[in-house]
């Protein structure tokens, strides 16, 4: 299983006027948790691109547990779940540096699409 663990200090511009983050912003921690997945697992979105390949969200789902607040820290950890199908799964827990509790969890699919033809792969591409 791989993990990736990330940090992101919460802004003032994610937060409404209660200081509580917004909740659309949960999306933007998930896919900061990708991209901090796939540059240390050399699966960023470029490295996948340079392949011939784009990955789309095609689902997501997200739990909300508690409240994260202005100053505090989200500690995003990101799991790559394994698939024998073309696509990539992660599961998302998002916790409170501050609080020490969990704020969210979540998960996402995507799938491979020539970037150019739009076709969708249904088999696991060769470099991946």
């Amino acid at each position: 299983m791989l993990v990736n663990k990330s940090h992101q200090i919460v802004k003032f511009s994610e937060v409404d006027s209660l200081h509580v983050v917004w909740h659309g912003h949960y999306l933007r921690y998930f896919e900061d948790g990708r991209e901090a997945f796939g540059k240390e697992f050399k699966l960023g979105y470029l490295d996948i691109y340079e392949h011939g390949f784009a990955v789309p969200l095609i689902d997501i789902e997200i739990k909300y547990k508690r409240i994260l607040e202005y100053g505090d820290t989200a500690i995003i950890e990101t799991t790559f779940i394994n698939s024998p199908a073309a696509k990539l799964i992660f599961n998302y827990k998002i916790t409170s540096q501050l609080h020490g509790y969990i704020v969210c969890e979540g998960k996402t699919t995507q799938v491979f699409v020539n970037p150019k033809t739009k076709e969708l792969f249904i088999t696991m591409p060769d470099f991946f």
